[in-house]
């Protein structure tokens, strides 16, 4: 079929598991060119199909998978995919990103989305192969780990270079932050893998064999070259290509932004035993990409003694490494790259599962949780042992395991006992692995994040290292040298607001963040009109950098008001008392918290939302184009007078 934009596909599939029916749809124009893609159109179909009223583990919330037009150009690292939901671990506008050949996959099939709502009487699966699209019966995948059900799915339909995403055992379960994983890589923030087991939908299989044309595509790939020169130039994406997210356990320890024992410090003595430059030396087989990715930052490793002896498809990334390392005290290398496995074939979230397990241990350290309640496991830290036997508990929601599945925020309402106090928490999900004190930014975009506790909504990255030549390059002078400094709460605000912007367009047109976008490189591409560029050439879509900047703003503002129209306000944009009432006790943030009060009023203002409430005005909504929102947020009387 035709559309009006070379690069999209021009097809959302539209599967009702109840009703066991599979429809196409033409790609709205309008959709298109007000959201762009990936989570851009998420947001959207969100908006218009799942209301308050919807249980997030029910089959009227809607799962969507969506990729945007630069996925499947050859762009470099456009190989991504977005999955959304109302998010059974918060309640509110839920949504993932996962690289690798998956997302390319289903445009070369064809299609720029898949609703998924309902849910099927029996297990399934989808099976898109260009046009043919049909629901096939999974009932012998069921109970199967991650990897088993590639496997088996590939064997059965004849296909090796068949591309799957599928829930484990976890999301079957329906832990609430069970991950969606193909070939090792995940979606895994918000527990999306529980809708599709809520839904009986084990896995999305997808094999396609057509082109993905661009508009201008001498030009595409000039423009193209001119950029991985910029990358190839640039230590710090050099540093990535080596050592892939590892190489920032080591930073991030210098500037003690890395979370230790639950956030109870940021700095981890034995950081170099589980950090990049270990990784390499001693446990790298080889470079591995997405499709068309020249950044290469997947490790496949080797370990070589037992009890966790064997190969594993990919390094643990940053993430992990502190969430299932350093967040428990736990320097064991072997057991975190084991560990990392187990949550891939189970289909867990690493930052989830380490950060309710974290706050567990530091429960148990208390004498809040005793050996009756934990199973008998003593979770002292540092017990890998306690770890390891957590996971599958978890994950098929066995004794103890069947508490923390709920997330940290369920499982202390459920424990009492002032457990809650140690909550390291945003709108009920787990705080990734940024130390606010030490990088005030990432404070303010945790507590102001569309999905809870998030670094990537607004992924600030311009103050992280000290570096001043991507402020100039960006912005001017004008904010420096504030802006620059990591402990200094000034310009944050406009940082954040930026960084939003700028990561909802990274979504919806599936782009890596970490490999030239959001990552300050010293020239400051790519922004705003780089990306307005590279739509035009790959697209024919005519958009000024300012008018790219104004449809990432849009995606931001309707994400916001699905939340408040689940009942969120002001009060939800917090952090535990941890980061703004306890300083630091060590390392470069030594005596620092987070001002989160200034640095919130400054960020409403500039977004133009009320200061009080946290609402956003009809005329703001009206501004953007969500006059339909407005009169919504209007009935429910949610927007500010």
């Amino acid at each position: 079929m035709s559309f009006k934009y070379r690069g999209y596909a021009g097809e959302i599939i539209r599967v009702d598991l109840t009703n066991n029916i599979v429809t196409k749809q033409p790609l709205d124009v309008k959709l298109a060119e007000n959201f762009i893609g990936g989570a851009g159109f998420i947001t959207k179909i969100l908006w218009d199909e799942v209301s308050p009223e919807t249980d997030p583990l029910s089959p009227e919330n809607r799962l969507i998978f969506a990729v945007g037009p630069l996925c499947g150009t050859g762009w470099p690292v456009s190989c991504r995919f977005e999955v959304g939901a109302k998010s059974p671990l918060t309640g509110i506008y839920g949504d993932s990103s996962c690289c690798g050949h998956w997302g390319p996959e289903l445009k070369f099939a064809g299609y720029d989305a898949i609703v998924f709502q309902g849910k099927a009487s029996k297990p399934v699966y989808l099976w898109i192969n260009d046009n043919s699209v049909r629901i096939m019966d999974a009932g012998d995948l069921w109970g199967k780990t991650t990897g088993e059900t590639e496997e088996i799915i590939r064997r059965d339909l004849g296909d090796h270079r068949i591309q799957v995403a599928s829930c484990g055992p976890a999301g079957e379960n329906l832990v609430r932050y069970a991950s969606i994983i193909s070939q090792r890589r995940a979606a895994a923030r918000c527990g999306l893998g529980a809708v599709m087991g809520s839904k009986n939908l084990k896995a999305v299989a997808v094999r396609g064999s057509k082109d993905v044309k661009t508009e201008n595509p001498k030009e595409f790939y000039e423009f193209m070259k001119e950029i991985i020169e910029v990358y190839r130039n640039d230590f710090y994406i050099l540093d990535r290509i080596k050592f892939g997210t590892p190489i920032l356990v080591e930073l991030m320890n210098e500037i003690s932004r890395w979370p230790v024992k639950n956030f109870q410090t940021g700095v981890f003595p034995y950081a170099k035993e589980i950090g990049g430059e270990r990784i390499r030396k001693e446990y790298r087989i080889k470079d591995r990409g997405g499709f068309g990715c020249w950044a290469t930052c997947e490790k496949p490793v080797q370990v070589k003694n037992q009890p966790y002896a064997g190969i594993y498809a990919k390094q643990p990334e940053y993430e992990t490494l502190s969430a299932l390392g350093a967040r428990l005290w736990i320097r064991d290398l072997d057991a975190i790259i084991y560990a990392n496995e187990l949550c891939d074939e189970l289909g867990l979230d690493t930052i989830s599962t380490g950060g309710t397990i974290s706050w567990a241990m530091e429960c148990y350290e208390r004498g809040i949780l005793t050996k009756e309640d934990t199973d008998g496991l003593e979770l002292t830290w540092g017990n890998h042992e306690a770890l390891l036997e957590l996971i599958p508990k978890i994950a098929y929601r066995k004794g103890f395991g069947a508490i923390l599945a709920e997330g940290s925020f369920r499982a202390a309402q459920k424990i009492g006992r002032g457990s809650e106090k140690y909550l390291m928490t945003v709108k009920k999900m787990e705080i990734a692995a940024q130390d606010g004190r030490a990088q005030k930014s990432m404070g303010l975009a945790h507590a102001v994040a569309s999905r809870g506790a998030d670094h990537l909504k607004a992924f600030p990255l311009v103050d992280e290292l000290g570096r001043e030549e991507p402020i100039k390059a960006r912005f001017g002078e004008k904010y420096l040298p504030e802006m620059a400094q990591p402990l200094s709460p000034k310009y944050k605000a406009y940082e954040v607001k930026d960084g939003e912007e700028l990561c909802a367009l990274c979504d919806s047109l599936s782009l890596c963040k970490s490999s030239g976008t959001c990552l300050p490189l010293y020239t400051g591409q790519i922004y705003f009109e780089d990306m307005a560029k590279i739509l035009k050439l790959a697209t024919g879509m005519r958009v000024s950098g300012e008018e790219l900047r104004r449809a990432g703003e849009r995606i931001v503002n309707l994400q916001r008001a699905f939340n408040i129209r689940e009942g969120l306000s002001k009060n939800d944009d917090t952090l535990p008392d941890r980061f703004t009432k306890i300083p630091a006790p060590e390392g470069a943030a030594k005596g620092h918290v987070v001002e989160l009060e200034k640095m919130l009023d400054e960020y409403y203002g500039l977004r133009g939302w009320d200061q009080k409430t946290g609402l956003i005005p009809g005329k703001k909504l009206e501004e953007l184009g969500l006059d339909y929102v407005a009169e919504e947020l209007k009935r429910l009387g949610k927007i500010p007078f």
